[in-house]
């Protein structure tokens, strides 16, 4: 189905909810991926302290992260800096090529990383199209750009769909991706 390619395999109500330790300990990811405006903080502020605390227990727990932001450089390192984290600026999501570049930075593999983002056509689809692991968050706040407010109209659409899929088969998916996902890391950690 066309729209598959749109559809995240996690959705979470924020960031700050999502139990990163079970993705860590039980699920072998070692690095995450994230945008910033509306995923981490508003659009447009500064990192806050729940921000700056949210990576240092991300770093506490074992993490590496990247940000990846299609912002300019003035808006992306300034809350890096802030919150000890590398950066992607102007990462022309959903290209492939940031996320890649992302993992390098981090020293990861997509069968050890998320990509967390609150946009379905930028952050979702540019996670799949670089085979990782995608959760979508809800956006923090309304206030958006014209292009986006637009834009959030047909992910409605394509969250529509996804709503209405067999919850049991979305699970078993997912289970059948982690499945896969864990067996290559195994193999990868023999070779080594």
């Amino acid at each position: 189905m066309f729209l598959k390619r749109f559809f995240p395999k996690k959705v979470a109500r924020s960031v700050y909810y999502i139990n990163f330790k079970k993705y860590y300990n039980k699920l072998g990811y070692r690095g995450i991926l994230f945008d910033i405006d509306n995923t981490l903080v508003p659009h447009g502020e500064k990192a806050d302290e729940k921000a700056v605390n949210f990576f240092k227990r991300l770093k506490d727990i074992g993490f590496k992260f990247c940000l990846i932001s299609n912002n300019k450089e003035e808006r992306v390192k300034p809350f890096a800096d802030a919150v000890g984290a590398p950066y992607i600026f102007d990462a022309h999501k959903p290209s492939v090529n940031a996320y890649n570049m992302a993992m390098e930075i981090m020293g990861t593999d997509i069968d050890e990383t998320i990509f967390v983002g609150d946009q379905v056509f930028t952050d979702v689809f540019g996670g799949n199209r670089a085979n990782m692991y995608t959760i979508l968050v809800r956006p923090i706040h309304p206030k958006e750009e014209l292009q986006i407010v637009l834009k959030r109209y047909l992910e409605k659409i394509v969250m529509w769909r996804y709503a209405r899929q067999d919850r049991k088969k979305l699970r078993k998916e997912n289970k059948q991706y982690n499945m896969a996902r864990l067996l290559r890391l195994k193999k990868k950690k023999e070779k080594a």
